[in-house]
């Protein structure tokens, strides 16, 4: 009884990990400071709304490389190819489904783009794991390397997409029902910008559990510190690394699927355009930071969002501007990862 007391008083001293909650003030207190420049209440939620949906839609193409880079310390250029991918993965269920997507049926239209997402994910999974196999796997260390190979690697994915797609673009139609937008007075929300909301949350909570709350979370990260403590304990390290870099780009073609529709186009280019988004998100949240990464993917949306609208000369620098002054704030991110 008495070892059991001991015990119990250890745990209960166990000190717990202290939440940074200022960055997380960030995005409410940008939205506050936002609506005097504003001025109409009605524009400024539909602004916000519309913030807060392109946020999400960065964090899913972010989050990827995100998860490579903190677990795996992999700089993986070639990450806009498996955006690309998994928007051309949609052609596969959008082709002997088309019905679904004219069909006025919200469960139809929202079936369809969960098939969507799993043939996307499928799709860059399986590629993802060549990729680390063939390209990524002889550079593990060199970050050098890592980039000139992984840039050589998407060049080669592009130029495959082109022949086995063609090089014109592609119109593709957003599902039915998931057109047009919700009108509350003088606030309009678009439909698919509330399913972006709901489909970036749920991806962002899960992998907070899964990295946090389960074994196969705790293993990956205890590989990531010390690697040999690990397989010593029977554990193959190289194959939970592979895991992380397959659910990487499997998370990408996730996100590709929802910037597709989005824009309603496909070009083999469309990842690469929105790679340089990607890196200021990861920077500014702190390299290798999930959570930093959501928060990060959100303050960057919603600052084009009111800067756009306000002073639609200074949008295109405002990405840049966020950046710059989170860094002079705090140079590793809003959410540094400690062992860097």
């Amino acid at each position: 009884m008495t070892d059991m007391a001991v015990d119990t008083s250890a745990t209960a001293e166990l000190p717990r990990t202290k939440t940074d909650w200022l960055p997380l003030l960030l995005v409410p207190a940008l939205a506050l400071a936002a609506l005097p420049f504003v001025g109409s209440g009605s524009t400024w939620v539909t602004l916000t709304v519309a913030g807060l949906a392109m946020g999400m839609m960065i964090f899913l193409m972010a989050s990827g490389l995100t998860l490579v880079f903190g677990l795996m310390d992999i700089i993986n250029f070639g990450h806009g190819v498996f955006i690309s991918l998994g928007a051309y993965a949609t052609l596969l269920v959008l082709g002997p489904l088309a019905g679904w997507a004219a069909a006025e049926s919200l469960g139809l239209n929202l079936a369809l783009l969960g098939l969507c997402i799993v043939a996307a994910m499928a799709v860059t999974g399986v590629v993802g794991a060549v990729f680390e196999r063939v390209i990524v796997r002889p550079v593990y260390g060199s970050h050098l390397k890592q980039i000139l190979v992984t840039m050589g690697g998407l060049i080669v994915a592009e130029q495959a997409i082109h022949a086995i797609w063609g090089a014109s673009p592609i119109p593709i139609p957003l599902p039915e029902t998931l057109r047009g937008a919700f009108v509350f007075g003088d606030i309009v929300v678009e439909r698919y910008r509330v399913v972006a909301v709901g489909i970036g949350l749920v991806v962002f909570i899960g992998m907070q559990l899964l990295l946090n709350r389960t074994r196969i979370g705790l293993l990956i990260r205890a590989g990531v510190e010390n690697p040999e403590m690990v397989e010593a304990l029977g554990y193959r390290i190289r194959r939970l690394f592979v895991s992380v870099f397959v659910a990487g780009s499997a998370l990408a073609g996730l996100g590709g699927v929802m910037w597709a529709f989005y824009r309603q186009t496909l070009t083999a280019g469309m990842g690469m355009e929105v790679m340089v988004l990607v890196f200021i998100v990861i920077i500014v949240g702190g390299l290798g930071s999930v959570g930093g990464c959501f928060v990060g993917s959100i303050l960057v949306a919603l600052v084009a969002n009111y800067v756009g609208f306000v002073a639609p000369k200074l949008a295109l620098i405002s990405n840049i501007l966020v950046m710059a002054l989170v860094l002079i704030w705090r140079p590793q991110g809003l959410f540094p990862v400690a062992r860097r």
